[in-house]
């Protein structure tokens, strides 16, 4: 069949342009700091969605399970675009164990391949550019921590923070953003890797009740028993809260994103910074570069000691210090104790739903002495603490709600109620040396 070579010119140069902007570099982030010089670190276009490439036949952990070391850079070849791909992760590999070994106070060693292939849990691709036989890439390398451990005779696990709630908010176009609608800004923390992170990260997923309690508002609002009561739907002990003030100079242009560190029911500011990329393609490597800066501002404050749980946060159990304080030197540990006028008590019952809060609540304040009953620690699901206003017998109020079909356990500083459960009924079973008929 005859070959058309009138088109072989306009051919090349397709290719030629499909190979170009293959190999085109990417945007870069500006730095502008109060304190330092403005500096630029290039990223490519692929940098703005970094993924996560797992070796075969291998499923990658969570990170916090990982050592990572970022920032490997790999140019390999190879027969086909295949084998200049996994030639260049072999070199990863290697790279990355050798970073890891020097900074874990090692010499640099090296190891197999197939030790390495032991060890490696995941391998992200932070920029690629893959030609027909060439690999040129910007590589994270993840090592799972235990291995990697005991090789490099180091300790595997991680002194962590308390767990922290993080709030992501985005300024965009005027409006603040937590959870109300999915923002860049949480999609980014979502992807976050905090495996070398001291900071033990609680990131909510945005669904449920999360729009609801976790919004723009709640920031400001430094009342320490409502945070309370949040921190501990989400089993944290504290609240981060990560900001960032997006800029779009023009659709598709310069984006500057203007990032604040702060912490705690009071909003108290540890850092800011800003930075800035060339064009609305890059947002995420923005965000991303955003993130690692605050990251490390937490870690710092924390070896500092000036990120620390707020004393008002720290929910206090029944029959503790404060409780004693409360009742002055009064027991309930035994039933004919009288409770001083106005005292009050903590009152332990389940909360499966905010129906048996209200029954609960319900109950108490319908016994004659009981002036007040107000739930003070919501936990939907588990145990609620109620403080109850009662004038009178202690043997009185266990009689009272006895009556009303709860079962009452009396301790030091507390009682604990529960409804009362139907017994079981007997087992319908025949005796063995019975005779049918």
């Amino acid at each position: 069949m005859p070959i058309n070579r009138s088109r072989l010119p306009a051919t090349s140069l397709a290719i030629a342009a499909v190979v170009a902007m293959v190999l085109a570099s990417g945007n870069g982030v500006a730095q502008d700091n109060a304190t330092a010089a403005p500096e630029a670190a290039s990223l490519a276009p692929s940098a703005a969605r970094p993924t996560i490439r797992k070796a075969p036949a291998r499923v990658a952990p969570s990170s916090s399970g990982s050592f990572e070391v970022g920032g490997v850079e790999v140019d390999t070849s190879g027969k086909t675009a295949n084998a200049a791909r996994l030639a260049g992760w072999r070199l990863a590999q290697r790279k990355g164990w050798q970073m890891l070994s020097r900074r874990m106070g090692g010499g640099g060693g090296t190891l197999s391949d197939s030790a390495l292939d032991a060890i490696v849990s995941g391998i992200v691709v932070e920029n690629e550019q893959l030609g027909p036989n060439r690999y040129i890439a910007r590589l994270g390398v993840m090592f799972d921590r235990s291995r990697a451990a005991s090789i490099l005779g180091v300790a595997g696990s991680l002194t962590r923070s308390p767990p922290m709630l993080v709030l992501p908010l985005e300024w965009s176009g005027g409006a603040p953003r937590v959870f109300e609608q999915r923002t860049d800004w949480q999609e980014a923390w979502a992807r976050f890797r905090t495996g070398n992170s001291t900071i033990d990260y609680v990131r909510p997923s945005g669904t449920g009740p999360d729009s609801l309690l976790l919004n723009a508002g709640q920031i400001n609002r430094p009342s320490r028993g409502w945070w309370r009561m949040i921190l501990a739907q989400y089993g944290a002990s504290d609240v981060l809260i990560p900001i960032v003030h997006l800029f779009r100079q023009y659709p598709g242009g310069p984006i500057v994103g203007q990032f604040q560190a702060r912490f705690g029911p009071d909003n108290r500011l540890l850092t800011s910074f800003s930075l800035r990329v060339g064009s609305g393609d890059a947002l995420s490597a923005l965000l991303d570069a955003g993130i690692k800066r605050i990251d490390q501002a937490y870690q710092r404050a924390l070896a500092a000691g000036a990120l620390r749980v707020d004393p008002g946060l720290q929910y206090t159990l029944p029959g503790t210090e404060e409780d004693a304080e409360v009742i002055d030197d009064q027991s309930l540990a035994g039933d004919g104790v009288m409770i001083a006028d106005g005292a009050s008590l903590a009152v332990q019952f389940d909360t499966p739903g905010t129906a048996a809060v209200e029954s609960a609540e319900r109950a108490l304040r319908s016994i004659p002495g009981v002036r007040s009953a107000v739930t003070t620690s919501l936990a939907l699901g588990g145990i609620s603490v109620m403080r109850v206003s009662f004038d009178g017998n202690i043997s009185a109020l266990k009689a009272a709600l006895e009556a009303q079909g709860w079962q009452v356990t009396v301790g030091t500083g507390a009682i604990r109620i529960q409804r009362g459960r139907a017994p079981l009924p007997a087992p319908n079973v025949q005796a063995e040396n019975a005779t049918a008929g």
